[in-house]
């Protein structure tokens, strides 16, 4: 069982910067790729980031790609998501997720491969 819990949501400004983090507990958490996901009022979760085991491989979703950086601290049990330059659009809640993997490189964007989840913390970009 591993317990995830999202913190760094925010109320904030189109242009600004957030910081999302992740603390996991239970399992060994360097044995699950992570992920980042959104869903906003009336449409469906959506696939943000995802990175693996060792924190070597990383992915994004179009949107925000040179705009978040998914990172890992595996010592400290945590996932990070850095967001920059904010848009109205990113308002959603923000969920992470873990997936157990052998395999140090492996990571995906189906969030029916995540086998555990946050409760998500609420992101809203104002114009």
């Amino acid at each position: 069982q591993v317990r995830l819990v999202e913190s760094g949501g925010g109320l904030v400004q189109a242009g600004v910067s957030l910081r999302l983090s992740c603390a996991a507990s239970g399992r060994t958490f360097s044995s699950y790729a992570m992920g980042w996901f959104r869903q906003a009022p009336g449409k469906e979760r959506e696939f943000v980031a995802a990175i693996s085991r060792s924190g070597g491989s990383t992915y994004y979703e179009d949107s925000v790609k040179g705009r978040f950086t998914i990172s890992r601290d595996n010592a400290q049990n945590t996932v990070y998501l850095q967001m920059n330059s904010l848009k109205p659009e990113d308002t959603a809640a923000y969920y992470c997720a873990a997936d157990f993997t052998k395999s140090a490189s492996y990571y995906s964007i189906v969030s029916s491969a995540y086998e555990y989840w946050g409760q998500g913390t609420q992101v809203t970009v104002s114009s």
